[in-house]
């Protein structure tokens, strides 16, 4: 069966009308992996699956909201479309400008943007403007520049994007057949949840499933303003996606939080970069540390035997077989190729031998 991108998959769902002109890159339809090493340290009872976003077509989740974003500018008769971004959001933007034939425009962190993003953006014609400021400062200026002029804002303060994001909910629903019990997810500028939140309950308003999951939030410990209750001026990690010290959409995320009766907590670089390490050595998933914060967060809940409370609708129930089974779904945000030199930083380098086969053996054991 051919498959078109998320809008025309899930086009009932959507602010689209036949009169609106789909640019999609066919993103989306992303794998939904169980991991049997993750569910092994949980334990008896629990299985954790990995969305791994990084393989929509620019390689993060950002594709699916620039699909709707991009559109409906395209709709609305927009020329050009201007972002901030540290990575992922600047190469999404970039690519769908592309395939739209409009301008794009992008504001970035002096120093503080994934190379590999960066070389992404730059190859699909957007104008690249580095500024003396973080990801906050950069966000404010496109922000007075869309409201006065004629271009799209197309950061996730854009409601189309939202829309768009919110899909990747109804996808994990389709492959689990309901919605999981808990879903781990990293948090940065806070659209991300905010928009699997709001997919969880238009799926529950449309009884295709029959309870909403714990959304459970991981922001950076150097980049957690929601978790410490105020902006973080200077905000510091290593995950560049979500080194953010004022989120757009913090009320958002609050309400998805509070209304799910889950947690935004912090975690640290160091449990990130083991999270990281931990997916690449024992699930062969390559992610952007920022993805790697949703499995740091699984891992720090698990550690305090936070998931051996049973969901409510759980508790009464027997729990054998797959009936019985508690749920959690961790969201993989972005590949692992936006920051290669990450790698270089973190993992022992390539050791130099003689180019014999006597010094190859040797070195590998035989």
């Amino acid at each position: 069966m051919e498959y078109n991108g998320i809008i025309e998959s899930f086009r009932r769902f959507l602010p689209v009308s036949l009169k609106t002109p789909v640019v999609s890159l066919q993103e989306g339809n992303t794998p939904l992996l169980f991991s049997p090493y993750l569910s092994g340290i949980l334990g008896k009872g629990f299985e954790v699956h990995l969305k791994c976003e990084g393989l929509n077509p620019t390689g993060s989740f950002k594709d699916r909201g620039m699909t709707m974003a991009v559109s409906k500018a395209k709709e609305a008769g927009s020329k050009a479309i201007i972002c901030a971004s540290t990575g992922n959001t600047s190469a999404s933007a970039a690519a769908y400008a592309a395939k739209a034939g409009i301008r794009c425009v992008v504001l970035i962190p002096e120093g503080a943007i994934a190379l590999g993003k960066l070389a992404q953006a730059l190859i699909h014609g957007a104008k690249v403007l580095a500024i003396k400021g973080n990801f906050d400062a950069a966000l404010e200026l496109v922000k007075e520049i869309a409201a006065n002029y004629p271009i799209t804002l197309v950061n996730s303060l854009n409601p189309f994007r939202l829309e768009g994001q919110k899909t990747a909910a109804f996808e994990i629903c389709e492959r689990l057949g309901g919605a999981p019990d808990y879903q781990c997810i990293p948090v940065g500028n806070a659209g991300n949840i905010t928009a699997y939140w709001k997919g969880y309950k238009e799926y529950k308003q449309e009884a295709k499933i029959k309870f909403l999951p714990k959304m459970l939030g991981f922001q950076a410990a150097g980049a957690a303003p929601i978790v410490k209750g105020h902006s973080i001026k200077n905000p510091k990690t290593i995950a560049t996606a979500i080194r953010i010290g004022n989120p757009a959409s913090w009320r958002q995320a609050e309400a998805a939080r509070d209304e799910s009766g889950g947690l935004i907590e912090a975690v640290t670089d160091k449990e990130i970069v083991a999270a990281y390490k931990l997916l690449a050595a024992k699930e062969g998933v390559f992610v952007e540390p920022a993805s790697a914060a949703s499995v740091a967060g699984l891992l720090k809940l698990a550690g305090r035997n936070y998931f051996r409370r049973l969901p409510a609708r759980l508790a009464a129930k027997p729990r054998a077989g797959k009936a019985g089974m508690t749920r959690i779904v961790c969201i993989l945000t972005g590949h692992g190729l936006k920051d290669p030199d990450r790698v270089i930083k973190t993992i022992k380098q390539p050791k130099v031998i003689k180019a014999e086969l006597k010094a190859v053996l040797r070195e590998i054991g035989y």
